[in-house]
């Protein structure tokens, strides 16, 4: 196994850009994630190996119209291969912009084949603030069926655009509260899934989907886990909703009010039907109330799901620094309260809510010896009381990636063994995995990069 590094480019979306283009000879890449569990793992990649990937290097760079926003500027990559355009068959790279645009870019060359402004018809009631940016923050995700990709426009609606062209062939229709914050959308079905977080534009968080098997008679349906906009238990996580193959949908959720009879479910998972989205299940920490009181939500994660023999499992880790393992179908057992399986402390010794823990999310795979694996990107220093680690890489005050091997304990339940931890890496992002190599991004300098100007930047390379 290969731990590569990003450590000359100007951004971490410049490197995910990277690798997504190169991933794509192996197949598309059509959601965050790669798949509707958000395992992070490119299964059936075998042309990037570890003899070569040192030779991995920034064939282009491109400027994008796009001004950023806060924290946010372009949504991460999703890339189709194949794809017809004017101008003959090529491999495409999407990505969204805060601007309220879509770009697509052919990955060998990184010209700009098309690209759209969508057009708006109200203006919103509130300016730009820290969380809340009055354009588009979720991730697109693409349709092979009808060669679509959908994507959510700044007031809510949603686009269904052609792969080669851009033009217009769903929708738009609205689908979620205008300038509401929808994190990376997710297709499984014919059905397209949202969650929402942080009542921008006076949105209640929880899941929403949409049908789009017959677009003049879209079904639309709502899951709220909390009463009103401002009562919190936001659904934050970057990657978005998780569908497992079980036919279960899952989101985490943070800090706000807690009432599960009355449908409230802050600081907790959830599992909820596909077709109707009815809470099917819940997990919620023993201490809900002090991660409540301290900000320490969960849903800073997107949960990550996976099989390992017979099981269904899922994982999320969140600010307070602790990866809980459930069963994807009993997620807390008969009390809503006993996950399978808690590591120890990994991070954040200090209890704050801001740039400690686990964050972004989890990453899985199954190797060729069917050992499966999960990683964790940890923001700032080790725990004291984190588990030993048999394969270390240095010192790590800043940030690192853990690795995970998935095992049965004594107690007969999976469990999380520890094998290795990274060097130093500082606000490291989920991990991407490809014919044994683990690919490590950091996010720390987009902040910067994509805050000082007008513009914004992807690139791409091969090796």
């Amino acid at each position: 196994m290969v731990i590569v590094r990003e450590r000359s480019l100007p951004a971490a979306l410049l490197m995910t850009c990277s690798l997504m283009t190169q991933l794509a000879g192996a197949g598309d890449w059509p959601t965050f994630g790669r798949d509707p569990q958000r395992s992070g793992w490119a299964f059936d990649e075998s042309t990037l190996t570890v003899e070569d990937v040192s030779a991995l290097e920034l064939k282009w760079k491109t400027q994008v119209k796009n001004t950023p926003r806060a924290l946010s500027a372009l949504t991460a990559p999703v890339v189709a291969s194949g794809v017809a355009t004017p101008s003959g068959i090529k491999t495409l790279v999407y990505v969204a912009g805060t601007s309220n645009n879509m770009f697509a870019l052919d990955a060998e060359t990184g010209e700009v084949i098309w690209n759209l402004v969508f057009e708006i018809h109200i203006s919103p009631k509130d300016q730009d603030i820290f969380q809340c940016y009055n354009g588009i923050t979720a991730t697109p995700t693409i349709d092979r069926k009808r060669n679509i990709i959908y994507a959510i426009a700044a007031d809510g609606r949603l686009f269904g655009l052609d792969l080669g062209t851009g033009s217009i062939r769903f929708g738009p229709i609205q689908f979620v509260p205008p300038y509401a914050k929808t994190w990376s959308l997710n297709l499984v079905d014919d059905v397209v899934y949202t969650e929402i977080s942080q009542g921008c534009g006076g949105a209640a968080s929880g899941i929403y989907s949409m049908s789009i098997d017959d677009r003049l008679r879209p079904v639309i349906r709502n899951l709220l886990i909390a009463k009103t906009s401002d009562q919190g238990s936001g659904a934050w996580g970057r990657g978005g909703a998780v569908i497992g193959r079980n036919r279960r949908i899952y989101i985490a959720s943070g800090d706000g009010e807690y009432d599960p009879l009355g449908g409230e479910f802050s600081n907790s998972v959830i599992a909820a039907s596909l077709k109707d989205l009815e809470v099917t299940d819940y997990f919620t920490p023993h201490n809900w109330a002090y991660i409540n009181k301290y900000d320490l939500d969960i849903s800073c994660t997107h949960p990550v799901w996976f099989a390992y023999k017979g099981y269904n499992l899922l994982a999320v880790g969140g600010k307070e620094g602790i990866i809980y393992l459930m069963d994807a179908d009993s997620l807390g057992n008969k009390d809503h309260q006993t996950p399978l399986f808690t590591t120890p402390q990994l991070s954040n010794d200090e209890g704050t809510f801001e740039a400690k823990g686990i964050w972004g999310g989890l990453s899985a795979w199954t190797d060729e010896e069917g050992e499966t694996w999960i990683y964790a990107p940890i923001w700032g220093p080790v725990s004291k009381r984190a588990p030993t680690f048999p394969a270390t890489n240095g010192p790590n005050a800043h940030g690192c990636i853990m690795a995970f091997k998935v095992t049965i304990g004594a107690s007969g339940n999976p469990g999380l063994q520890p094998a290795w931890i990274s060097g130093d890496f500082s606000v490291p992002e989920p991990t991407v995995i490809a014919n044994g190599i683990v690919l490590l991004f950091r996010r720390v300098k987009i902040l910067i990069r994509l805050t000082v100007g007008p513009t914004s930047s992807i690139g791409a390379s091969h090796f």
